[in-house]
């Protein structure tokens, strides 16, 4: 059982619903990176994110843009990150930890060097935007024998031959994408999310996060009735850019320590 499976059998056996945080990778600085990731965890998230930083990050809302410009500048790559992760499984080596990004610095790398790096450095999982799924079995096939999932998305546009298709190929959870558009612009809709999901549910037994536009405890709330998995990802990269390196694993935690008691409630 992968890290991932294990840790959403562990939350169904106990009733609870796992809190996703999503970071980029170097932001603020990377030095911070590390730091910020054990306090997640301290503060109770089940499973990280961390994205990588990119150029053209087309599904990203402002504030994640910003996050990887400032990331990049600061000289964070593909590489960097794999380091930081293995950096973070000196200490950790119980949390899942997601990749997520694009398609092309996996390619620049070489998608074999990159899935045995991952593997080496202790990631659980990856979710690569722009790779659908019927286009990418070469690299799906490699992270399956190296023991990471491949996770896909999914959207309120998504067709039901499109939902089967992720169902297929996807493994670790299904991430539905609650809003059209990019991250952290809109507030997710909770009676929209609902309407939706009973599709999902009826392709695949995979847990179930729901990601974009969940902003606080109240929200976060109100999608765990609905879902296995509640994924933040806009509203905490802001705090880290308002509260910069000295402050961001207080000002992160504080935030998010809230989110898990309203999880929890």
């Amino acid at each position: 059982m992968s890290r991932i499976a294990g840790r959403f059998a562990e939350l169904k056996a106990a009733g609870r619903k796992a809190l996703i945080p999503y970071v980029t990778a170097g932001d603020p600085l990377a030095s911070s990176t590390v730091p910020i990731l054990h306090g997640l965890v301290e503060a109770g998230s089940d499973i990280l994110e961390i994205g990588v930083p990119f150029s053209d990050p087309m599904a990203d809302g402002p504030a994640i843009q910003r996050s990887s410009e400032r990331a990049l500048k600061n000289g964070i790559g593909l590489a960097d990150v794999l380091g930081l992760v293995a950096q973070f499984r000196k200490q950790d080596a119980d949390t899942p930890i997601v990749l997520m990004g694009y398609a092309n610095p996996i390619e620049a790398m070489g998608i074999e060097r990159f899935v045995a790096a991952a593997r080496a450095a202790g990631v659980d999982g990856v979710i690569v935007v722009d790779y659908p799924p019927e286009e990418c079995a070469p690299f799906s096939e490699l992270c399956g024998k190296a023991g990471i999932d491949c996770i896909f998305l999914l959207a309120p546009t998504s067709t039901d031959a499109r939902i089967r298709e992720v169902a297929r190929a996807g493994t670790g959870y299904l991430y539905y994408v609650s809003l059209k558009g990019v991250t952290g612009v809109k507030s997710a809709d909770v009676a929209d999310i609902a309407a939706h999901l009973p599709r999902l549910r009826a392709a695949s037994k995979l847990p179930i996060g729901v990601g974009f536009g969940i902003k606080d405890a109240e929200s976060a709330r109100a999608i765990a009735q609905i879902a296995d998995a509640v994924i933040i990802g806009s509203r905490i990269v802001q705090e880290i850019e308002m509260a910069g390196p000295e402050h961001a694993v207080a000002r992160v935690k504080a935030l998010v320590q809230p989110i898990r008691r309203a999880l929890d409630s």
